[in-house]
C-alpha cells in the first residue's frame, strides 16, 4: 500500500501500477494526480482512478482515518511493516508531496477493474468498433463504464483479442496467450463482442452498414474505424524469398526467434524493431550479428553526441550500415542467403526482419468521402470525430492535431496514444464532449535498460543533453521555437515523467529552463 500525504490530507492506494509493476512510491505527484515512473500512467490518488494510459486498470483505495496525530490505515489484511517516509523533491512546477510505502500481507492484486454497466437486451443501439487493438478495446471499455447498454461489436481480422504488442519485439518466448491485455472470458462479461478473422472490406457510410471479407454486413448507430497499419514491404529483387519476415502478429515473433537463431540476421530499418538483437541476446539465444544492416534511422538522439543508445548495440558485436540502401536478396532453393547493398557489398542473410514504416489500413475507404490524408490515414478533430457524423477515428489509423505541434496534425504510432484516442472517442459517442488531452508516452528496452520518451520532438531544432550518452545515463530535452517539446531519457527516471506531467499541464519550460 501507498499512504500519499498531499498538504493535510492523507490517502492509501495500490503501491505499484497495474500496468507493469512500477513502484508508484518514486513516481511523479501533482495535485491529486500519481504518474508512474516508467510509463507514465496516472491515477487519481482519491479514487485510485486511471486518468492516463497506458494502464488499463485502476488502483485500490483504503480507509485512511487520523486520530490524536496518528494515521491509520484499514485493509483486508494487517499491517506488516511501516519504513521510515521518504520525500521525492520534484521541480518544474508539478509540487512537492511526501509518499510513504506500507508493506502489508497478502493483499489482493494492486490493480482494480473499473465498474461497468450490464449489457441490456431491450437496447439495440449498435457500436461497431473496427480494429482489434487497445484504441478498440479502450473504446468499448469506456463505454461500458460510462454506463452504455447497448450492443459493443469489436470486429477485427486478427485472430486473437487485444494483445500487448509492445512486448512482440521485448519477450519473443512468449504465447499470445500471455501478452493478452484481456481474455475472452472478461470481454463475454462485460458484454463486449468479439469478431475475429473478420476483415471489414467497404463501408456505406450512407446506410451506416459495413461490408466483411466473408460476405457478411452490420448496421451501427456509431462507429469507430482502429483498424492501424501495415507493415511496408520491400520493392526490391528477392523480396519474396523464405525468410524474409516483417514483425506484427504474435506468430511472426514466435517464428523470428525460432528462424534467427544461431543464424545470421539482417534488420532493414532502424526503427525500435532495432531492438530485436537486444531481446534475442537477452534470452539466451545465440545470433550472428556481425553483420546488421538498417537502411535508416528513426532515433531522435543528437548525431553530434555520438555514441548514441545504438552502441549498446555495437557493444555486442552489431554492425551498423546507416543511410545506405539495399538492392537486392538472394537466395538458393527459395530462402534467402544474401543481401546485397548498393555498394556492392553482401551480407550473409538467414533471415531477415523488415522494418521500414507502415501505412494506414484505410484502403478499404477507397472511394468514400471520409477525409484522408496522403499517407491514408484519417483525419480526426479533437474529439476523435471524422468528417463525417457518427463516424470516428482512433489509433495508429488516425491524425489527430497535436497540441506540442500547435494543432498541426500528424499520426503517432504508440500505445498509450490510441488508448487515449479510444477513450476519447466513446466519450463523444456518448455525447460528453471530451477533447482529446495528452501528452505522447512511449518506451523501449535494451539489453535490461530503459529509454523513455515524452512529448512530440518533430522538427526540434535543438537540444539540451544532461548527463553522458557515452556513460549511458542521460536527459535529453527537445527544443521547438525555444520551448521544450519532448525529453528522452536512459537510467534518469523518473525526469521523463516529470516532464510529461509539466507539459500536459501546460507548463512550457524555456531551453534556458532546460539548462
Amino acid at each position: 500500500v501507498l499512504l500519499v500525504r498531499n498538504k493535510k490530507e492523507f490517502s492509501a492506494l495500490s503501491s505499484r501500477c497495474p500496468h507493469y509493476g512500477a513502484p508508484l512510491s518514486k513516481g511523479v505527484f501533482r495535485g491529486e494526480r500519481l504518474r508512474c515512473p516508467w510509463h507514465g500512467a496516472c491515477f487519481n490518488i482519491r479514487t485510485g482512478d486511471i486518468e492516463e494510459y497506458p494502464s488499463l486498470d485502476c488502483l485500490h483505495c483504503f480507509k485512511v482515518t487520523v486520530e490524536d496525530g496518528k494515521v491509520f490505515v484499514t485493509a483486508k489484511r494487517k499491517v506488516w511493516t511501516l519504513p521510515a517516509g521518504t520525500t521525492h523533491k520534484q521541480h518544474l512546477g508539478v509540487g512537492r508531496i511526501s509518499a510513504f510505502p506500507v508493506c502489508f500481507q497478502d493483499l489482493e492484486s494492486s490493480l482494480r477493474v473499473k465498474d461497468t454497466s450490464k449489457r441490456c437486451p431491450l437496447s439495440w443501439a449498435t457500436v461497431l468498433l473496427l480494429g482489434g487493438g487497445v484504441a478498440a478495446l479502450v473504446c468499448a471499455e469506456t463505454l461500458r463504464q460510462e454506463g452504455f447498454t447497448g450492443r459493443v461489436i469489436m470486429a477485427t481480422k486478427e485472430k486473437h483479442v487485444p494483445y500487448d504488442k509492445s512486448k512482440l519485439s521485448k519477450e519473443m518466448n512468449l504465447k499470445a496467450e500471455d501478452i493478452y491485455m484481456r481474455t475472452p472470458e472478461f470481454l463475454d462479461a462485460h458484454g463486449i463482442e468479439l469478431w475475429t478473422q473478420k476483415e471489414a472490406v467497404a463501408v456505406d457510410f450512407q446506410k451506416q452498414k459495413v461490408h466483411f471479407m466473408d460476405g457478411s454486413s452490420q448496421k451501427y448507430n456509431q462507429l469507430l474505424i482502429a483498424t492501424g497499419c501495415q507493415s511496408s514491404l520491400l520493392k526490391v529483387p528477392g523480396a519474396d524469398l523464405q525468410n524474409v519476415c516483417v514483425l506484427q502478429t504474435p506468430e511472426d515473433s514466435s517464428k523470428i526467434l525460432e528462424l534467427a537463431t544461431g543464424k545470421n540476421l539482417v534488420i532493414i530499418g532502424a526503427s525500435f524493431i532495432a531492438k530485436l538483437p537486444s531481446t534475442l541476446h537477452s534470452q539466451g539465444h545465440t545470433l550472428n550479428l556481425s553483420e546488421l544492416y538498417l537502411q535508416h534511422s528513426s532515433w531522435e538522439f543528437p548525431s553530434e553526441r555520438s555514441p548514441h543508445p545504438f552502441q549498446m548495440l555495437q557493444n555486442k558485436g552489431v554492425k551498423f550500415y546507416m543511410q545506405a540502401e539495399l538492392r537486392e536478396l538472394q537466395g538458393k532453393d527459395g530462402k534467402v542467403t544474401e543481401a546485397v547493398l548498393a555498394s556492392g557489398e553482401k551480407l550473409p542473410a538467414d533471415v531477415v526482419v523488415v522494418g521500414i514504416g507502415t501505412f494506414p489500413n484505410s484502403a478499404f475507404l477507397k472511394g468514400t468521402s471520409i477525409a484522408r490524408d496522403a499517407s491514408g490515414a484519417i483525419l480526426v478533430d479533437l474529439h476523435m470525430q471524422t468528417n463525417i457524423p457518427n463516424v470516428f477515428a482512433a489509433g495508429d489509423v488516425a491524425s489527430f492535431p497535436v497540441a506540442l505541434l500547435n494543432g498541426e496534425r500528424c499520426s503517432i504510432h504508440h500505445q498509450q496514444v490510441a488508448e487515449v484516442h479510444g477513450h476519447t472517442a466513446a466519450l463523444n459517442m456518448l455525447k460528453k464532449e471530451k477533447q482529446l488531452h495528452t501528452i505522447p508516452f512511449f518506451w523501449t528496452t535494451m539489453f535490461g535498460k530503459s529509454i523513455r520518451y515524452a512529448g512530440c520532438g518533430m522538427e526540434y531544432t535543438d537540444t539540451v543533453v544532461k548527463g553522458s550518452l557515452e556513460q549511458q545515463k542521460f536527459l535529453i530535452f527537445y527544443i521547438r521555437e525555444g520551448v521544450v517539446s519532448a525529453a528522452a531519457s536512459l537510467s534518469c527516471d523518473p525526469m521523463v515523467a516529470l516532464i510529461a506531467e509539466a507539459l500536459y499541464t501546460g507548463k512550457q519550460i524555456s531551453k534556458e529552463e532546460a539548462e
